[in-house]
């Protein structure tokens, strides 16, 4: 009987592997599925008339039946009508010029032949200064109106790239066999640049439109100076095809055979930024140069070459004129169903239409592949003897177009949700019936329209990748529960939280889609039909390779960094932070900081819980760097923190802080730390939501609970910070708007002595009773995601850590132009002026008192926080990780010189000058955690404010008390 049973079971069993088998086998069969069913006899041009109006795609269809221009317009740059913050140059680097300021202003007045399309066309010479991109605002005059406007939106920033390169040439390496990574220097040069979009959705440059006669432009700085001695309005670009390429190099003769030319990818001689440097990888044993156990600088590219816009230069060299072919070694391992694209450039100009979007689809290893039509017919490129230019542009080719689309597509379910939430709340009760099909008529069509266009987009973009790839998921998410809200509008407010979400996941995938990551390990020119060596790998070698990299991970010591020095004379500096940081900071040190002096420096990355452990035992640092703010006071007043102020240049060296910077890390007379970051809040806010309103920016609190019903009656709300937030889902209370609302009251936390604190005074009682009204009485949310209720405009207004703009700027670009930054909230005295001060934050760099050779040490930590070292560090982080590790340093000159705007950089430092910061004391940590319960026990018991404050007032007291008698500063009364 069991063996019946038995045989069933096995039977059932190869059953189901068949029908799983036949299954995958005829969807395989299929192909990538389509939903061409969806939107059939759908208009793609077609759009909802919910979106911005402001887009270069309305101002297109404005200008629908314009033409391209077929005359070209020379304006004399050297000839403005008006300017400010700027200078003609009859010789500026070799040519008549305009040298422009980044507050700079110049006016041209320009008389146009014909009315058409025409593309703006400069030549720039990027001046020194910050290391940023410069970045310049166009306007064009409009006669009706009678003032400049920008034509569109995103003519409001357009970006101009410096140049940069290693600063040597020459092979470096560490005493343990491991390649230094040159640093980058800026080498500026003239550089030609058309007006086009930065995000690179329009792969060609804008096409202006002017009418025939005179008219004015004006071109504004908001970043960097800059000069130009070139300026045109061209006729509309027109790229050859391959087929007429051909015909104007017909007459040239093919290369001779057997000539190849292999350049490595890291030789590269120019980049648009300093994090496209040369890097290396292990991973596979057919890179040039190659070794599993040694760091070797063989390839260029990777994560950091993902914008679109940023650009690699190697130089080539042919013998004779001739045609060439080019093959390009290299890697897209990063999204998969994904295409990267690279536009080619030879001597700045882009040969043929079809090498203007080089497409590398995924490919899990490194592939040599010869540039050639989709026949596999080799492109044949026109050189002349001797040396040329070959870049290689991150573009988004036709994928640009498409993500423009969902780009605008979640811009406007944005809008349709705010709509939808003014009826119904964030979180609508599921037993009512809104009606919202008869509040919102138009509603079923929206949702219909927004459907269609999604599956539209998704066919093409699975038709261009040629898989259905996880990126379009979220698309189709989205796009199904549209034609389900279209078909069924009462389903809408029982599942609108999930609506929100899958908006929001759209607008991630457009951000991911958006960034096109590649690999290059060396480029070849070659005569044609001749073959190009290049290093295959098969099983064995791959498995020689995993074997050696196996066995290296037991012998090789790959968390050190750079230089490994032993001896007593040698400083031991721990680093709390991350790799990347740790080894820009090891790279510094062993390139400047040892050179400089002649002090040798072991570098070590540790996690922040193996500092005390290591100190009680001996065998902890000399310095350690990025110590949480309240550390180096707890550590001082159990004798393990080094005095700084027995220095006797150590005044000089505090003169670069404010002393709010400085305030948490005294204690008793002494300094025991310097502050390497300073944060604190600022007021964002969304300039579209806020005008819709018809409200302005509150400059005060009391303007903040003016405007607060007509936010709220949106059924939106404000984001003051509060003791529930939480950062990457653990707890991190946040109180400084109740220290602001104290500071800009005159009110201090602790007296004179620091041994007791004022929460019992009637400032300290005010300002947290107005506090915790903001969550009782006006019922602002006391937990909330910050960046996406801003990125859907459910938050139009918050206060925020200042350095969430980087964040925003890039996990958000649809709303770019959409929103700034101010001035908290602030308290106006009777002198009429407003008091903007808030609360701070930040890490420190400390010696710890057993230190071998204190001398030495501080010689370290001076160069590390100076000027030079934390604006080289600041730089070079922001250049590996992104804008969003923009760096907060302390240091108020290393600030002035990072990258940010005019703009903001002027409203930041206006903020700093309000910030004021808690001292540290015996027992501090009693008083933060015991503000937090007292405001829970308001917020959420709805306990009487002043009576639970004064509870807890002194509860905290007494610890403090007993914590300055226990480390003698205090005698016990008998």
């Amino acid at each position: 009987m069991k063996t019946k049973k038995k045989e069933t079971l096995v039977k059932l069993a190869i059953a189901a592997v068949l029908v799983i088998a036949l299954v995958v086998y005829f969807s395989l069969a299929k192909g990538p599925s389509t939903f061409a069913d969806k939107y059939k006899g759908f208009d793609l041009t077609a759009k909802s008339d919910v979106g911005r109006n402001d887009t270069y795609a309305a101002y297109q269809k404005s200008h629908k039946d314009a033409t391209s221009a077929t005359q070209t317009v020379l304006v004399d740059v050297t000839k403005p009508i008006a300017s400010q913050d700027s200078e003609v140059k009859s010789d500026y680097q070799g040519s008549p010029a305009i040298m422009t300021g980044e507050k700079s202003q110049i006016e041209y007045e320009v008389t146009i032949p014909q009315t058409g399309l025409y593309n703006v066309y400069l030549e720039y010479f990027p001046e020194q200064s910050r290391g940023i991109n410069v970045e310049r605002a166009f306007y064009i005059y409009n006669s009706e109106k009678g003032e400049y406007e920008l034509p569109f939106a995103g003519c409001d920033a357009f970006t101009f790239s410096r140049i940069w390169t290693d600063s040597t040439t020459e092979k470096s390496y560490d005493n343990r066999g491991n390649q230094i990574r040159p640093t980058q220097i800026e080498k500026s040069r003239w550089e030609s640049a058309y007006l086009k979009d930065y995000r690179g959705y329009e792969v060609q440059p804008y096409a202006f439109y002017f009418k025939e006669g005179k008219t004015k432009i004006k071109f504004v700085g908001v970043n960097e100076p800059m000069a130009i001695r070139k300026l045109t309005l061209t006729p509309v670009i027109s790229t050859p095809t391959y087929a007429e390429y051909q015909k104007q190099t017909a007459s040239l003769p093919k290369a001779e055979q057997g000539f190849v030319s292999v350049i490595e990818g890291e030789s590269a001689l120019y980049r648009s930024s300093p994090s496209l440097y040369a890097t290396y990888d292990r991973t596979s044993p057919s890179t040039q140069p190659y070794d599993v156990t040694k760091t070797v600088y063989n390839m260029i590219g990777g994560t950091s070459w993902r914008i679109a816009g940023d650009w690699i230069e190697w130089e080539i060299e042919v013998p004779k004129d001739g045609l060439y072919e080019l093959t390009i070694k290299g890697r897209q391992n990063y999204n998969r169903g994904f295409v990267s694209n690279r536009c080619l450039r030879i001597d700045g100009q882009i040969p043929f239409k079809e090498v203007a979007a080089i497409a590398f689809p995924f490919s899990a290893d490194w592939e040599t592949r010869k540039l050639c039509d989709q026949d596999g017919n080799p492109y044949q490129f026109a050189l002349t003897a001797g040396k040329h230019s070959l870049r290689l542009e991150v573009t988004l080719g036709e994928l640009g177009d498409m993500l423009q689309t969902l780009d605008e597509s979640v811009a406007r379910l944005n809008r349709v949700y705010r709509n939808i939430i003014v009826l119904t709340g964030t979180e609508p009760d599921k037993y009512r019936d809104y009606h919202i099909d008869a509040t919102f008529p138009d509603i079923k069509e929206t949702f219909a329209l927004e459907s269609k266009i999604l599956y539209s987009i998704m066919d093409r973009m699975i038709a261009y990748s040629g898989e259905k790839g996880a990126q379009v998921a979220s698309a189709e998410t989205l796009a199904n529960q549209m034609d389900r809200y279209s078909k069924k509008p009462a389903v809408i407010t029982k599942t609108l939280p999930s609506f929100k979400d899958n908006v929001s996941a759209l607008g991630n995938t457009v951000l991911q889609l958006s960034e096109a990551q590649l690999d290059i390990d060396s480029i070849a020119v070659s005569a044609p039909e001749t073959a190009v060596p290049t290093k295959k790998t098969n099983f064995f070698t791959k498995a020689a390779h995993e074997i050696r990299s196996f066995v290296a991970s037991f012998t090789v010591d790959y968390e050190s960094l750079g230089n490994v020095y032993e001896g007593k004379d040698t400083l031991n500096v721990w680093i709390l932070t991350g790799r990347d940081q740790s080894t820009i900071l090891k790279t510094m040190v062993d390139d400047t900081f040892f050179h400089k002096t002649g002090i040798k420096v072991n570098i070590k990355l540790v996690g922040a819980d193996a500092l005390m452990p290591a100190v009680i035992a001996g065998t902890g640092p000399d310095v350690v760097i990025s110590v949480n703010q309240g550390d180096p006071v707890n550590y001082a007043i159990r004798g393990a923190a080094y005095n700084l102020a027995e220095f006797p240049d150590y005044k000089e060296v505090i003169q670069n802080y404010y002393e709010s910077a400085i305030l948490p890390y005294r204690f008793n007379g002494g300094i025991y730390a310097l502050p390497e970051t300073q944060n604190y809040n600022v007021m964002f806010y969304r300039t579209d939501i806020l005008e819709e309103l018809g409200v302005n920016p509150p400059e005060t609190w009391d303007d903040l609970i003016g405007i607060l019903p007509r936010i709220q009656h949106s059924n939106m709300n404000v984001g003051i910070p509060s003791v529930e937030r939480k950062i990457n889902g653990v707890s991190n209370p946040d109180l400084t708007s109740f220290f602001a609302m104290m500071y800009q009251n005159d009110g201090t936390l602790y007296n004179e002595e620091n041994s007791r604190v004022l929460l019992d005074q009637e400032i300290a009682v005010k300002a947290f009773e107005n506090y915790t009204k903001f969550f009782t009485h006006h019922k602002t949310p006391k937990d909330y995601d910050f960046a996406n209720r801003f990125r859907t405009g459910e938050m139009p207004l918050a206060m925020a850590d200042y350095n969430t703009y980087n964040t925003l700027a890039v996990f958000a670009p649809e709303i770019k132009g959409l929103w700034k930054f101010g001035l908290v909230p602030g308290t106006r005295k009777a002198d009429g002026t407003v008091d903007h001060s808030t609360g701070c934050w930040g890490n420190a760099t400390m010696m710890l008192q057993n230190c071998k050779d204190p001398k030495k040490a501080w010689e370290f930590m001076k160069w590390w926080l100076s000027t030079e070292t934390q604006v080289r560090y600041g730089r070079e982080l922001e250049a590996v990780m992104g804008a969003a590790a923009r760096y907060a340093t302390a240091n108020k000159e290393a600030f002035l010189q990072l990258a940010w705007s005019t703009e903001e950089r002027d409203i930041l430092f206006k903020q700093w000058s309000y910030v004021k910061c808690n001292p540290e004391v015996p027992g501090g940590y009693y008083t933060a955690r015991h503000i937090t319960n007292a405001v829970r026990r308001v917020m959420n018991l709805n306990e009487d404010a002043r009576e639970t404050l004064l509870d807890y007032t002194r509860t905290i007291n007494d610890e403090l008390r007993k914590k300055r008698i226990e480390f003698g500063l205090e005698k016990e009364e008998r």
